[in-house]
């Protein structure tokens, strides 16, 4: 984190408003990124990070270190996914990569699907830092502020989902050969 960031954090703790939606802007690719990957619903996920948002806003007094303010978000966003998925009974699809599937030929559409089925095995750790860093293209130091984790539990977290990655479409690689 450079020192921009670490004002702009230490100022949204303090209660400036500009640099809370400064910090808004920045990290909120992130957390929905997180989110989704816990709840597979898009309009759940957007639900999970602006109520995370707010809920640091009420609280982010309770924040010392400005460098801890992303991984703290995070963990907010997680907790508040959990809830939204506590209250649904089931887990529907979501709706986007549905019609997304259906927009695309169906060789391509039956390779979504399968890595959807895939990724949807993976912990929910294991799919934000999958999401993070190959869906949002964020670089390692990013995602370990945002998660909360050092670079070697990221590199261990990312190795196993990949391997699970692989392992789940073996078959479906093999039949593309």
């Amino acid at each position: 984190m450079d020192s921009a960031e670490r004002q702009i954090y230490r100022a949204a703790i303090a209660g400036d408003r500009d640099a809370f939606e400064t910090m808004i802007r920045t990290i909120s690719r992130p957390l929905f990124a997180i989110a989704y990957g816990i709840l597979q619903n898009r309009e759940e996920a957007e639900d999970a990070v602006q109520d995370a948002f707010v809920k640091a806003w009420k609280s982010r007094w309770r924040v010392r270190d400005p460098e801890k303010f992303p991984a703290w978000l995070g963990s907010i966003a997680r907790h508040r996914a959990h809830d939204i998925l506590r209250r649904r009974r089931s887990v529907p699809l979501d709706d986007d990569l549905n019609q997304l599937a259906a927009e695309i030929e169906p060789d391509n559409a039956e390779r979504h699907a399968q890595v959807r089925s895939a990724l949807a095995t993976l912990p929910e750790l294991h799919r934000s830092a999958v999401a993070l860093r190959y869906l949002e293209q964020m670089d390692y130091a990013t995602i370990e502020q945002t998660l909360g984790l050092t670079n070697g539990a990221l590199r261990g977290i990312l190795g196993r989902a990949l391997g699970a990655l692989r392992k789940e479409l073996k078959p479906a690689l093999a039949a593309m050969s």
